[in-house]
């Protein structure tokens, strides 16, 4: 059971693993929303994650026999990282079984914190069913990353120092995996004030959590496929879905081409790396009416590879107009580039790809294909660009924009 002894306890051992994440004020949330919006960095903790937190108070709560038999657990990484850290604290074994697809850094992070990795299935549940079968055939002690009220507990410790620091919040925005991070903090936050209302968020294609609640039991989904690596899971925990049910006011479901336009948000305004996962919570903040209401969102963690990073913003700038790329024929004479040039140039237009197709056509004086990819500031000045370019006679035509 979770319980405010037990809530007050784990709030207290944590602090012995965690970084103060002191709530941050984002005035430009906050003005496109209208109210006042905090964001909960947990991206800043030593693991990159909030999931050191559950992880640590569960070992705390292990016999010595049970830690002595060696750690075993499943995880997209967060939670790797997490028992990986823990339990190198507590001094014992700790094997942990993650996606191939789990991005590198988290990979190499959870090695360095001396636990074992090993490498199985597309997707997290099928790295737990591998996991659940090691414990039985070596006897390690299993860590559930969600489904276990002591690491509920310990995650949602984070409601506490929310809380202890805006006693007056009326949202909490928290992401959705299995629903551990969730049911802790929704349970917590409304022990302390029944009126903080708990909003969780899934990614569209793995609303797991969603799903049980309108089935009112646990329902597995087909497939979790997301750009949200940290919450693509097919099964919430039976174990956390009452608390939920319980605890939480609302669900919102947030698409992966919402999560690449906060990503960037979040670089160019706060100077921050979130990990998709941890983006839910922002992402989501334009669903609600929050004028004159006081929000925090959950950053659930950090953990991101640069190549993905490379990617979400290469996407994020195509998708706000701000990289794009036309097409355009002109005759194959002295002059025709440069007064393509001169028309960008005179809109203020960056041009940073050029590819000049000699060979779009058999009769090279009646065409030649110049493709380019430029940046602009936005869709107004995007327009203006191509406005420009028509009215020279270039008649340009929109195609995909790649940057590679």
């Amino acid at each position: 059971m979770m319980t405010l002894e037990k809530f007050e306890e784990a709030s207290e051992l944590v602090k012995k693993v965690t970084n103060p994440t002191k709530l941050i004020h984002s005035e430009y949330l906050s003005e496109m929303t209208g109210g006042k919006v905090y964001l909960k960095p947990e991206n800043m903790q030593h693991t990159g994650a909030y999931k050191i937190r559950g992880a640590y108070y569960k070992i705390s709560t292990l016999t010595d026999e049970e830690r002595e038999r060696g750690l075993i657990t499943a995880s997209a990484g967060n939670h790797a990282q997490g028992v990986a850290f823990a339990a190198k604290k507590f001094g014992c074994k700790a094997v942990i079984v993650m996606p191939t697809v789990t991005p590198l850094i988290k990979v190499n992070r959870t090695k360095s914190y001396g636990a074992e990795v090993i490498l199985y299935g597309d997707v997290y549940d099928d790295a737990c069913e591998y996991a659940g079968r090691l414990a039985e055939e070596k006897g390690y002690t299993f860590v559930h990353p969600f489904n276990d009220t002591d690491v509920a507990t310990g995650q949602g410790t984070i409601a506490m120092e929310i809380v202890q620091e805006l006693p007056t919040v009326d949202y909490i925005l928290v992401p959705v995996g299995g629903g551990g991070l969730l049911s802790g903090v929704a349970t917590l936050a409304k022990m302390l004030n029944p009126k903080i209302k708990v909003v969780g968020v899934e990614p569209a294609e793995a609303a797991s959590m969603t799903a049980a609640l309108s089935a009112g039991e646990v329902v597995e989904l087909e497939s979790a496929n997301t750009i949200a690596d940290g919450t693509a899971v097919k099964a919430v925990g039976d174990k956390i879905l009452p608390y939920v049910q319980e605890n939480v006011d609302q669900m919102l479901l947030v698409e992966d081409d919402e999560l690449i336009g906060a990503f960037l948000d979040m670089v160019e305004n706060h100077k921050m790396i979130v990990e998709n996962s941890g983006l839910l919570s922002v992402a989501a903040l334009k669903q609600l009416d929050l004028k004159g209401k006081k929000v925090v969102c959950v950053l659930s963690g950090g953990n991101m590879d640069v190549i993905t990073m490379s990617s979400i913003v290469q996407h994020g700038l195509i998708q706000r107009d701000r990289i794009f790329s036309v097409s355009v024929l002109l005759p194959d004479k002295p002059g025709e580039l440069v007064q393509v040039a001169k028309t960008i140039a005179d809109e203020q237009g960056n041009v940073i790809k050029l590819e000049h197709n000699q060979f779009v056509s058999t009769n090279r004086n009646a065409a030649v294909e110049l493709r380019i990819t430029m940046e602009a500031f936005g869709t107004e000045h995007k327009n203006r660009i191509l406005d420009a370019l028509e009215k020279n006679g270039f008649r340009p035509k929109m195609i995909s924009a790649k940057l590679y």
